[in-house]
């Protein structure tokens, strides 16, 4: 009896741990967006959990995370019922459960036959959509399985491609369709590029990025995230008898729903179908996890039921993410232009998932301290999204002897990096504007080929200029003369003279360039195009307020924003005066209407995508501009055509799929006229 008493004693603190650490890591993943451990670790976790209070059941309780699905709601957000309770999925990671799973079917329905679906599982955030009459008349999230959050007006802005009319005319009177939303790996790659050319930190998967934008209040800034519609909720009148009948019914209404679907009779069948996912995934246009398998028949879904947060009729078959280890040979910092300290984990090269890694995030200084990874530790390093490389965990049972915790605080003192904690966060900062590495950057990106395009104003010379104190902001080049350039390191006369002449004709440039030049935190090429389009004079962006920025085409609440703060800046309004007073080019003429005999592309958008056989990408960006039109990064029914080269990749097919005209090389300089 004494030993049963200790053994519930142990099991209740086992428990009380347990559910203290995933209602923990709950709140990380569906109200933050953010993860700090794995899937799979997490999923162990919970299954001892279940494991636990199957053992115990009067340590059962109703607020166990095995109780209910984890819950998104956040404030700010109007709530609203599902009509039917949104569950989430029980998850395997190996064949042998699976085959479990339907074992407890072939039981529960001993003479039935038992078809099954087998589909995709992506990694994004669960939403349902409700169509009345055809019509989308809301968006909510899971929320907690019986209450969401009302996201209708992100959806739509993000998600430009939704339907708000179901096609043709045979469908219900009122349904719910549920599924996921996502980012491209394309658009992940694309914002996360934007992020590293301003040294910022880094995004570390897009689920966590797409979770993060869709809750966003006052839009997506910008962003483009798409959806995939594949689960039905509430239907009235009852229209299916299956789960392939409904994915044919989806498709034939022209919703976005899965590139591919398998239907199977047996088991053994639905395992060689996700074998066949297995090595299908990898082309998909989103990040597949794993796949999910169902009951195809709806009304055995129904006499199967669920638990209280999972039906019995369905189950998640996860891929295990491919690992590797490696040494952590050194802990280094990227600093940002805005003055952001990263930590960056330098390590021995290691293959993993087909490509050679040598750096991974170490995201800050909490991140290291939960880990606690330190140089020389031997670690396990994962692709979080197969995207970014991310230390794991820590083998601390092969850490050298002499090892001592990493103090972050004490490393950056140590490099002569004066920096500070920002309050209330993670993230370390520069102290003041005046740092030299600070400096360089800012310089750097002014004179990049994509801002001011100042010739032989490289790396190199900006710190040779920095160094020894000729510039400290990027108005300073302006009062660079000749002599003062002689004493550099491999400047003669003539060297000289044409970096002057380069400086000199920068200040002609397009006002954009200036605009982006300034690296305005959140405002990238585009956005300088499409604000100066707008307003035409940099004295007006800047007396702009943030309800005017937000009128202008792209640009949402979080760039409009920027740009206020950085105009209410005293040091960046003296930085701008100087540089009109130097006589830089401020005004940018309003193009004037153009027919379509002059300007063949007036008003309309190109996506570009591929290699071309002879036009880089800048290149062909100017000659659209030059033609009247605007360049996007992703197609959408908006888009009016795709330039397309060699590798053109997934927006070639989003434009086959939705009907845009897609043109070579050959036929964009035909309609250019030549």
């Amino acid at each position: 009896m004494l030993t049963n008493l200790m053994d519930k004693v142990a099991a209740r603190q086992r428990i009380n741990s347990l559910r203290e650490s995933l209602t923990h890591h709950d709140e990380l993943y569906y109200r933050q967006g953010t993860l700090e451990i794995p899937d799979q670790e997490y999923d162990a976790l919970k299954r001892e959990l279940a494991e636990l209070e199957s053992e115990w059941p009067e340590l059962t309780s109703e607020a166990s995370p095995t109780q209910h699905v984890g819950d998104d709601r956040t404030e700010g957000f109007a709530k609203v019922k599902h009509r039917e309770r949104m569950m989430s999925l029980d998850n395997t990671y190996n064949e042998a459960e699976l085959r479990e799973f339907d074992a407890r079917l072939r039981k529960r329905f001993p003479d039935r036959p038992l078809p099954y679906v087998i589909e995709p599982k992506i990694d994004g955030v669960a939403v349902c959509l409700t169509y009345e009459q055809g019509k989308l008349v809301r968006a909510v999230t899971r929320g907690n399985g019986v209450e969401g959050d009302v996201i209708t007006a992100n959806v739509r802005e993000g998600i430009p491609d939704l339907p708000d009319t179901l096609a043709g005319d045979n469908w219900p009177e009122l349904i719910e369709i549920r599924g996921e939303i996502y980012m491209t790996l394309e658009e992940f790659r694309r914002i996360n590029t934007e992020r590293e050319e301003k040294q910022l930190p880094l995004f570390a998967n897009p689920r966590n990025l797409t979770s993060g934008t869709i809750k966003q209040l006052g839009g997506v800034g910008g962003r483009r995230l798409e959806i995939v519609l594949y689960g039905m909720g509430y239907c009235q009148p009852a229209s299916f008898s299956t789960q392939s009948d409904f994915h044919q019914a989806v498709r034939r209404w022209k919703l976005p729903t899965l590139e591919q679907y398998w239907t199977a009779n047996s088991i053994d069948e639905a395992w060689k179908c996700i074998e066949k996912l297995d090595t299908l995934r990898h082309d998909f246009t989103y990040d597949t996890d794993g796949a999910v398998i169902k009951l195809d028949n709806i009304a055995l879904q129904a006499e199967a039921g669920a638990t209280a947060k999972a039906p019995r009729w369905a189950i998640a078959y996860k891929f295990a993410a491919e690992q590797a280890e490696t040494t952590l040979e050194s802990i280094d910092v990227q600093i940002g232009r805005t003055g952001a300290v990263t930590p960056v984990a330098r390590l021995k090269p290691v293959l993993l998932a087909g490509t050679t890694v040598s750096n991974a995030t170490l995201h800050n200084e909490d991140e290291i301290a939960r880990k606690d990874i330190r140089p020389g530790d031997t670690v396990v390093v994962q692709k979080a999204g197969e995207i970014i490389p991310q230390v794991l965990r820590v083998i601390t049972e092969k850490r050298p002897a002499d090892s001592e915790p990493f103090n972050f605080s004490a490393f950056l003192e140590a490099r002569g990096i004066e920096a500070e904690r920002v309050p209330g966060q993670a993230a370390w900062r520069l102290k003041g504007k005046g740092d030299p590495t600070q400096t360089r950057r800012r310089i750097k990106h002014f004179a990049s080929k994509v801002c001011l395009d100042i010739e032989n104003l490289g790396e190199a010379v900006v710190d040779q200029l920095v160094s020894k104190n000729l510039i400290h902001d990027a108005a300073d080049i302006y009062r660079l003369r000749v002599e003062d350039l002689l004493p550099l390191e491999k400047f003669a006369q003539k060297s000289s003279e044409n970096l002057i002449a380069a400086i000199e004709a920068s200040k002609d440039k397009e006002l954009w360039r200036l605009l982006h030049a300034l690296g305005i935190p959140n405002v990238g090429a585009q956005s300088s195009k499409d604000i100066v389009a707008h307003f035409h004079s940099l004295p007006a962006i800047m007396r702009a307020s943030t309800e005017e920025l937000e009128a202008v085409e792209g640009v949402g609440k979080i760039v409009a924003e920027s740009i206020r703060d950085f105009f209410q800046d005293e040091a960046n309004l003296d930085l701008v005066n100087r540089l009109i007073d130097y006589g830089l080019r401020i005004e940018q003429e309003a193009p004037a209407a153009a027919d379509p005999g002059s300007a063949p592309l007036a008003g309309k958008t190109v996506v570009l995508t591929g290699t071309l056989p002879s036009l880089k990408r800048d290149e062909a960006t100017a000659m659209i501009e030059a033609a009247g039109g605007r360049t996007s990064s992703s197609v959408s029914k908006k888009t009016d055509y795709v330039l397309a080269g060699e590798e053109a990749g997934s927006k070639l097919a989003k434009a086959e799929k939705l009907g845009v005209q897609v043109l070579d090389e050959a036929a964009f300089r035909a309609l250019l006229g030549g």
